[in-house]
């Protein structure tokens, strides 16, 4: 009879705990004054830029940037008064001695590193009660009904973020080779391109069949890739760019909520009202309120 062996793997990083999960959506004009715990936290720039203060030297974050602020470290993080910034925020205890390479790190994160912070706060929603948007958690509040491994997701997502980050900076110091599908990147490639003409769109009302033409691919193919890619279909993701620039618009206060339908190609201030609604749960002046409570 053989004789197995087991192996013990080896791990280089454990999240021992999550502290909070947020997403926010900030006003132009946002300042937090500052605070220092004995845990992690990264935040990322999601959307429009943000200052960040971490002891006595200051960051200027545009979108796609991370910066880390290790165990002990006073961070304070503030708006410029003119863009209005979205920015993840998660906060972990983690002893494992591999952090030490995110300490004073500032950086851009890829798009799969991009994908893991986005599976972060889908899990969070699911996995904890209340919204993630509160600057005053002090304790994340466990959902009764959340689906069966929300927590351990967000530990495994979390971990896989840190160790692709330190491998990605090992790839671009020459310490390994880099490989890559060439059709994936081409997906990748052509689903940017169309997120572009979309966004270049915004005050428009594309059609699927104009975006199909544009993306010289059959509905069909476009349809798989584009789900692949990101998650949503065509139209929903068109939808909810509008959106996102529409609650972008509201916080920096560039205009009415009747001036901002206009802008975004709504043909009416009511289908406007009724569309954010659906997409966020409050109205455009709910929303607007909500952000300056916060």
């Amino acid at each position: 009879m053989p004789n197995y062996v087991p192996t013990v793997l080896h791990r280089e990083i454990t999240v021992d705990a999550i502290v909070t999960v947020h997403y926010f959506e900030h006003a132009k004009d946002y300042m937090f004054e500052g605070e220092k715990h004995d845990f992690w936290e990264l935040v990322y720039v999601d959307k429009g830029r943000l200052e960040a203060v971490a002891d006595d030297q200051v960051f200027e974050l545009e979108q796609g940037q991370i910066i880390f602020h290790k165990p002990n470290e006073f961070h304070n993080l503030y708006a410029n008064g003119i863009i209005a910034p979205n920015v993840v925020i998660v906060t972990f205890t983690c002893k494992s001695p591999a952090m030490s390479y995110f300490e004073n790190k500032v950086t851009y994160v890829t798009a799969r590193e991009r994908e893991l912070l986005a599976r972060i706060i889908e899990e969070g929603r699911r996995a904890f009660d209340g919204p993630l948007g509160d600057p005053y958690t002090l304790q994340m509040p466990r959902n009764p009904e959340a689906p069966f491994g929300s927590e351990q997701l967000i530990t495994l997502y979390l971990e896989t973020f840190l160790i692709d980050m330190i491998r990605h900076a090992a790839h671009e110091n020459g310490y390994t080779k880099p490989s890559s599908s060439i059709k994936t990147r081409s997906d990748n490639e052509l689903v940017n391109r169309i997120v572009q003409y979309m966004e270049d769109h915004l005050n428009d009302n594309l059609s699927f069949s104009v975006i199909c033409q544009y993306s010289a691919q059959s509905a069909t193919n476009l349809k798989t890739i584009f789900k692949t890619i990101t998650g949503q279909g065509v139209m929903e993701y068109y939808r909810n760019l509008k959106i996102d620039r529409a609650k972008t618009l509201l916080r920096e206060s560039n205009g009415n909520i009747t001036q901002i339908a206009d802008q975004l190609g709504y043909t009416s201030v009511q289908y406007f009202s009724r569309h954010f609604k659906q997409a966020t749960g409050m109205t455009p002046r709910e929303y607007t309120l909500s952000v300056q409570a916060n």
